[in-house]
């Protein structure tokens, strides 16, 4: 059976107020309608629903057992409307985000801790990715948007540029005697390499860097963070490419060492990636607008 809510709009108003005149003017609407309407659902449910008195009208056994119904369903409903309203005050909700473990360290803590501050009723869900598996599962519908570098173009995929990051080639106190004139690219294999593994944007992006300089490499280590890229290379184990905005403090004490290269790389963006025509909830608008 097909359920008309203006129906049990009218029903409910008639109930409450005791009279036809009653829920007329509840809603808005005249007499003669709610009395067609009144006769539609009795003709429908087959069977009286009201009945006249001096008063007004009073609910028969079987509209007295509809009414409990149609009551649980009105304060669902105002539940779900008062659950709506939270929601787009900021009180409650849910975002889910699909990041790397790097710029969830490096780039959104910051501003996740700001955003947890202004809305603690918030529940922030971050899923742990590379690039092309953060973009996968935005396509699946099972994160709202992702934080991501080097993305391939995509029709369903909107990105927006936000920070820029510079990439960089540093080694351990072993390796201060490179870190005076530019480093010839074409030196790189005489040396260890430290590289993260592959299958993330950012290996892919040092592999293409090299390669248009006509050079290949055998990694010494292929590891899964720019954490533990930092710690072998603090260690001496060899050379490792990572971003420098994200190492300040090892570089300010000197015990990491910036080699400059020639050619050296060129900075790249990190980007905010939604579902093409897709609208965001209140709470992924208002953390998204936290971001440059």
């Amino acid at each position: 059976m097909d359920v008309n809510l203006e129906w049990y709009r009218v029903f409910y108003w008639i109930a409450k107020t005791g009279s036809l005149t009653g829920a007329a003017a509840r809603l808005h609407i005249t007499q003669p309608a709610v009395s067609h309407t009144v006769k539609q659902m009795e003709d429908r449910l087959g069977g009286a629903l009201f009945f006249r008195t001096p008063k007004g009208v009073q609910l028969t056994t079987e509209g007295e057992v509809l009414l409990r119904h149609i009551e649980q369903a009105f304060i669902h409903i105002q539940l779900g409307e008062k659950s709506i309203s939270e929601m787009h005050q900021l009180n409650s909700g849910e975002i889910h985000i699909g990041a790397s473990d790097t710029l969830c360290k490096y780039y959104l803590l910051h501003y996740l801790e700001r955003f947890h501050e202004q809305h603690p009723g918030i529940r922030i869900h971050i899923t742990n990715r590379t690039t092309p598996e953060t973009l996968k599962l935005l396509k699946e519908g099972k994160i709202d948007f992702g934080i991501v570098s080097l993305p391939v173009p995509d029709k369903q995929i909107d990105f927006r540029k936000s920070s820029t990051v510079q990439d960089c080639l540093v080694g351990g106190k072993d390796y201060s005697h490179l870190a005076g004139e530019p480093f010839p690219l074409d030196r790189i294999s005489q040396y260890p390499l430290l590289i993260l593994e592959p299958g993330g944007s950012t290996r892919l992006y040092i592999e293409e860097y090299l390669s248009s300089h006509n050079q290949t490499i055998t990694p010494e280590f292929e590891l899964g963070s720019i954490d533990l890229l930092v710690q072998f290379a603090l260690r001496g184990f060899g050379l490792a490419f990572v971003i420098r905005d994200f190492i300040h403090d090892e570089l300010a004490s000197g015990d990491l060492i910036e080699i400059p290269l020639d050619p050296p790389l060129q900075g790249r963006h990190i980007e905010i990636a939604t579902l093409r025509g897709v609208p965001l909830s209140a709470a992924s608008k208002s953390f998204l607008s936290l971001l440059p």
